[in-house]
């Protein structure tokens, strides 16, 4: 080992660090990964030569590095298979739910159980409060508009707008999730 003119870490590091280090960013273009890989290569052919001779001392850490590089290379294939396999889950999801957005026919959500239900509901209402909600919902009346032909203030026409809600929610509790865009329960 005394023959060996690397006898210090310094001098391993200090003959083959540039050349090591270019030579695995070429295959690896990360650089701090490259940085790793060849300190840990210079490490171990440094421990080695302590207990071995090593001949040629280039050959032997050429073969580490290029060992390392693979490993870290298969490493990234792997992982880019994984990203890719779940994004295209993620795509293939988000494709589905989008087509199903796209067939969804305001005519199915709102089916005629639905109507039903809120006919019902519209009809158990006080007269004032439905009509109130009719006008308003149904044929677009501004609140001033319906208290003015009610002779009530706003805050009445409020008042009876939140009852019918209030009740519409109640009966279409089971449905709700679905009818979340129903202009009725905003």
């Amino acid at each position: 080992m005394d023959s060996n003119p690397l006898n210090s870490f310094n001098e391993i590091y200090s003959a083959f660090y540039r050349k090591s280090y270019l030579y695995v960013k070429s295959y690896v273009h990360d650089d701090m990964v490259a940085e790793d890989i060849v300190s840990e290569a210079l490490i171990k052919l440094w421990e080695l030569m302590k207990s071995e001779t090593v001949e040629p001392v280039n050959h032997f850490l050429f073969t580490i590095l290029k060992n390392k590089s693979l490993d870290y290379l298969k490493h990234q294939a792997i992982r880019r298979g994984v990203h890719e396999a779940i994004l295209k889950a993620l795509n293939r999801e988000l494709e589905i739910r989008t087509t199903t957005l796209e067939a969804n026919d305001p005519n199915d959500i709102f089916s005629t159980e639905v109507q039903q239900i809120i006919d019902s509901t519209l009809n158990s209402l006080p007269v004032r409060t439905r009509e109130i909600f009719i006008m308003s919902h149904f044929s677009n009346k501004h609140y001033k508009e319906i208290a003015a032909f009610f002779h009530i203030s706003v805050k009445g026409v409020d008042y009876h707008i939140m009852q019918s809600i209030k009740a519409l929610r109640s009966s279409l509790k089971d449905y709700l999730p679905f009818l979340g865009a129903f202009i009725i329960l905003r």
